[in-house]
């Protein structure tokens, strides 16, 4: 009976793997994300200096973030805190990156603080995971202390350059889809609500952690893609979400790896790889919100060359693309199961009754030391 459910639910969700959805995403957003990242990189290859073009690239997906239908005055709030979020996953990142033990538990500590932050404030998707991505990238950067200013520099002139991009889209074009009222951008969170936020971003740093610890024991190859696997999946809203992103995530990537593998074995050309980022963060943000299983296709190509772009792996397309898959692989099987602790509504009922158990008792104890 369970295995005929299991044959049945496989066949439904293969049917639907590449089913593209209705999304009301305006266009803008595709052509910002390609200018925001595309632009700087182009800059960096034309002064011959790919690799701070790749890192102001990287710090362009800050671009993601920017809200629609809201006055401009709070776009542009919202795009200077998430500029600082990605500056402090960067620093974060890299400043613990010369131990693999200390690194894995910053790494972990910093992605508890910022999926609290992304739960408190109802941050619409990507949420916390473009952080997750800036932090989990940097922290397998090599360490070198003299360094970290300057790369922190291209860091910070990225999400300049992608703020004030958006800042020229906002006043231009964004205000036709401007509301005419504010939105709080504080709001008043019960308790309850506030520690199951808290509960949630434990787990999801723990299991960052764990994700990035795993890949550094089995001494893999920049196993950056392990935790970003792995924080992909756990934004599922559900169980069942979970474990379709799963799947989609591993056949996307499959696909995506062959793609990527096509596109290193024509050229390794500066230039081509840049063109090719440009277009393929394009797509992907056309696909995003229509269907996941194909953005991956295209996420996972755009990564790879984000990260491996001018590195001696390059020259050799066949054990690059092989060391990234079992990256994937591995990040998405634990993804799974933080996805099933995260989801899980006992396990985090009890967590939260202890949690204000706990708390009352000491408030108690607290009263009768007073008094006495």
């Amino acid at each position: 009976m369970k295995q005929n459910f299991f044959v049945q639910l496989l066949q439904q969700e293969s049917k639907t793997l590449f089913k593209l959805k209705h999304s009301e995403r305006l266009w803008h957003i595709p052509v910002l994300a390609m200018l925001a990242t595309g632009l700087p990189l182009l800059t960096g290859w034309y002064f011959n200096n790919l690799p701070a073009g790749l890192l102001a690239c990287l710090s362009g997906l800050v671009i993601l973030y920017l809200p629609s239908n809201i006055p401009t005055p709070q776009r542009m709030i919202t795009m200077l805190v998430c500029s600082f979020g990605f500056m402090l996953a960067f620093a974060v990142g890299i400043t613990f990156s010369f131990n693999f033990l200390t690194s894995a538990i910053a790494f972990g500590i910093f992605v508890t603080a910022a999926h609290w932050v992304a739960l408190y404030f109802s941050v619409k998707p990507p949420s916390s995971f473009f952080f997750i991505m800036v932090a989990s990238m940097s922290s397998n950067m090599p360490f070198d202390l003299q360094s970290i200013p300057t790369r922190l520099g291209y860091v910070v002139m990225g999400t300049m350059f992608a703020c004030t991009l958006a800042l020229i889209y906002s006043v231009i074009v964004g205000k036709k889809y401007n509301t005419q009222t504010s939105i709080r951008l504080l709001r008043p969170v019960p308790v309850k609500d506030q520690l199951d936020y808290l509960i949630r971003a434990i787990i999801m740093g723990s299991f960052m952690c764990i994700s990035l610890l795993i890949g550094h024991l089995l001494k893999l190859n920049n196993p950056y893609w392990i935790p970003i696997s792995c924080a992909a999946i756990m934004q599922g809203i559900s169980v069942y979400h979970v474990w379709q992103r799963a799947l989609q995530r591993i056949a996307g990537t499959f696909i995506g790896l062959g793609v990527c593998w096509i596109l290193i074995s024509i050229s390794n050309n500066s230039l081509y790889l840049c063109l090719c980022i440009m277009i393929l963060q394009f797509i992907i943000e056309m696909f995003i919100s229509r269907n996941y299983a194909i953005a991956v296709i295209f996420i996972t190509a755009l990564t790879v060359l984000l990260a491996e772009a001018g590195s001696p792996l390059m020259n050799t397309p066949n054990t690059l693309i092989q060391a990234r898959f079992l990256d994937i692989v591995i990040g998405s099987l634990i993804g799974g199961i933080g996805g099933w602790f995260l989801h899980h509504e006992y396990l985090r009922k009890q967590t939260r009754d202890s949690i204000r158990n706990t708390r009352l008792h000491l408030i108690q104890r607290r009263r009768n030391r007073s008094m006495h």
